[in-house]
């Protein structure tokens, strides 16, 4: 049967989610199409309000191949999964004659365990979740949230974390939990025929599309047993993410708290010289971290490295006696044991990969006000990884509306290991860069405002002239301000200053959940939203509620961050520009997604502020502009001003 044209399909799909058609719309759909078709790869820049999803999601469906969709977020996940997919599938499938299935599938970690449910945690917490005589009475929010998560137990078809409403903590989500290592493994395990995660697998395994994370793709590449299905066709949405994703899941940490808990967890389970090799390992390890001061490891000094072997080589000992000893006073034997390994395994890879010393990692201390000290290793780059694990054997898709930085595709591509666009060669990834626009009248819609009279920003120190640039920025566009700044540190005096002068709400991030800031946020036009740049990228507020988005300083890197230092020193060793190269291009990508909260829909209207003259006035200032939305520039504060004013005045009339 011969396929039904993809223009026809585009207009069934839009027509049952009541969208629009849009020509940026169908351009993407057309390359997406002919890169599956020709097994190449496309990155894509489709500006907010084009439509992407069903931009890649027609043209793969009617190919009719496995198709993994990998996202960044959550909200994205289940706009898919709940909206898009399910509308798209019943418009396509008269045309088709089929009808695809698709599935979501995350981590192990993020599915309720039915035996830990039941059988408990393996106590190695001094806290214990109830008290002794009166079982059924919670003793604390935790004991609250592991009762209602039982009862959830019960209705829940998915078992899956972001069904649970309201959401609970990290520590207790971590009481029903286990992440992959700790599984008993469905042949094992008593409730392994019900088990959420395997019929999350079982559903993954027979789906057209299967809808993931980015971490899970970080996994399935670095890990090498496999955990996604074989597929055909790989698309990234929010790729802008990609790497950033990829760089966490292959960062190892070591801290003494968690050597501690691995210790406890294997003493019962092997012999005692085994258990005290690691008790003794594990407080060497202690000592050292007591003196650790943040910052990156060139060398590994030499009491870190002592401290490390002898981890290291304890555990080897430990792994190796957990599989022989048995002690008939441990509950639940192999939930302990599988537990205890998993933790001894962690330490043991972490501090032998650092032992090793690879030229690719980069390894430094890191100190947190509540947990201490801890010893971190990265990847210097992730391009050789992504490069081998990502395009090969599949074609690759990759969408964000912000994937062109500084005018071309070729600074996103370098960080996913792909050569500049239409460079030939037998092993080299052939891709093209396509960037569709947007629907959005950017010039007309918005104005980028540099105030380009203020002193330029110093490493720390009040700026006491952009507080007052801030201040008389909001009074003119009547509140409507979502705050984006460089450090939690500068959110928090902005805040407190603001709440001081201003007689409108100021929302700040930290101070309630994120679902309730921004719905607060949306519902008053008279309040401020302030909080971090990179925490900030998924916010969508239409309308009159956000008319002025304020960026306090370009986000560069901080000098001392050890990562991003060591990736600038790594270019410019090799002969390239590691300060564009790295530090503003991160500086780009945060700006881009900044920038892109202000215009949402065909009718918004508004100025994105950057208080930072550098913008205006440095040799990159050019660069990182030309990353930005199209909007109407401009350095003066009056015309911004009475810009703003007449905004706010229309919205008002409006009645909004």
């Amino acid at each position: 049967m011969t396929k039904p044209p993809l223009p026809e399909l585009l207009h069934a799909a839009v027509t049952a989610v009541g969208g629009t058609e849009r020509p940026g719309q169908a351009a993407m759909a057309d390359a997406v199409a002919e890169a599956v078709d020709d097994q190449s790869h496309l990155l894509v820049q489709a500006g907010t309000g084009t439509g992407k999803s069903l931009g890649y999601l027609v043209p793969a469906l009617a190919h009719g191949e496995r198709v993994v969709v990998a996202t960044a977020t959550l909200a994205l996940q289940r706009q898919l999964v709940e909206r898009d997919l399910p509308r798209t599938v019943d418009a396509l499938h008269p045309l088709l004659r089929r009808r695809p299935q698709f599935a979501m599938l995350k981590g192990r970690s993020n599915y309720l365990c039915l035996h830990r449910l039941h059988e408990g945690v393996p106590q190695d917490e001094e806290e214990g979740l109830f008290d002794q005589f009166e079982a059924a009475a919670p003793s604390s929010k935790l004991g609250q949230d592991l009762l209602r998560m039982r009862d959830w137990s019960d209705e829940t078809e998915t078992g899956d974390r972001d069904d649970l409403t309201p959401g609970v903590s990290d520590r207790a989500w971590a009481q029903i939990s286990v992440s992959s290592r700790e599984c008993l493994g469905a042949t094992k395990c008593a409730y392994g025929a019900e088990c959420f995660a395997e019929q999350a697998r079982e559903r993954a395994k027979l789906a057209d599309v299967v809808v993931t994370n980015h971490a899970l793709l970080a996994i399935d590449a670095i890990e090498g047993a496999p955990v996604l299905p074989q597929h055909e066709v790989l698309i990234v949405d929010e790729a802008h993410e990609l790497v950033s994703r990829v760089t966490g899941v292959a960062t190892g940490e070591l801290t003494p708290g968690q050597v501690g808990r691995a210790v406890r967890r294997a003493a019962k389970l092997v012999n005692e010289k085994a258990a005290d090799a690691l008790q003794s390992a594990s407080e060497g390890f202690e000592r050292v971290m007591e003196l650790a001061l943040p910052g990156r490891l060139e060398e590994v000094p030499e009491d870190l490295g002592y401290a490390l072997m002898a981890l290291r080589d304890a555990a080897r000992t430990v792994i190796s006696a957990l599989g022989s000893t048995r002690d008939k006073s441990v509950q639940d034997e192999d939930a302990v044991r599988k537990q205890a390994l998993a933790s001894v395994e962690t330490i043991h890879g972490v501090a032998e990969r650092i032992t090793q010393g690879s030229e690719y990692d980069v390894v430094w201390y890191e100190r947190h006000d509540r947990f201490g000290a801890s010893v971190r290793v990265a990847p210097l780059s992730v391009s050789g990884l992504l490069r081998e694990k990502l395009f090969t054997d599949r074609s690759v898709v990759l969408t964000s509306a912000t994937l062109k930085l500084g005018g071309d595709f070729n600074g996103v591509g370098a960080s996913l290991g792909l050569a500049p666009e239409g460079t030939a060669g037998d092993d080299i990834p052939q891709w093209k860069g396509l960037d569709v626009g947007s629907p959005f009248d950017y010039p007309k819609q918005g104005i980028l405002y540099v105030a380009r009279h203020l002193a330029t920003p110093g490493r720390e120190g009040s700026r006491t002239d952009m507080l007052d640039e801030l201040a008389d920025l909001v009074e003119a566009a009547g509140g409507r301000t979502l705050g984006l700044f460089s450090s939690m540190r500068a959110a928090q005096a902005a805040a407190e200053e603001l709440r001081g002068r201003l007689d409108r709400p100021i929302l700040l991030q930290g101070e309630e959940t994120l679902g309730e800031l921004i719905k607060n946020f949306a519902a008053s036009p008279e309040t401020c939203l302030f909080g971090t740049l990179s925490l900030w990228q998924g916010v969508d507020v239409p309308g009159a509620s956000c008319q002025l988005v304020v960026m306090d300083r370009i986000p560069f890197p901080r000098p001392d961050d050890p990562l991003m230092s060591a990736r600038q020193k790594a270019v410019e060793e090799a002969g390239g520009n590691g300060f564009m190269a790295v530090a503003a291009t991160h500086a780009a990508l945060l700006m881009a997604q900044g920038a892109g909260r202000l215009v949402r829909a065909t009718g918004d209207k508004g100025v994105v502020a950057v208080l930072d003259p550098r913008l205006a006035n440095a040799r990159y200032g050019s660069y990182l502009r030309a990353s930005l939305p199209d909007f109407w520039y401009t350095t003066d504060r009056n015309q911004t001003r009475r810009s703003l004013a007449a905004i706010d005045a229309a919205a008002k009339a409006e009645g909004r």
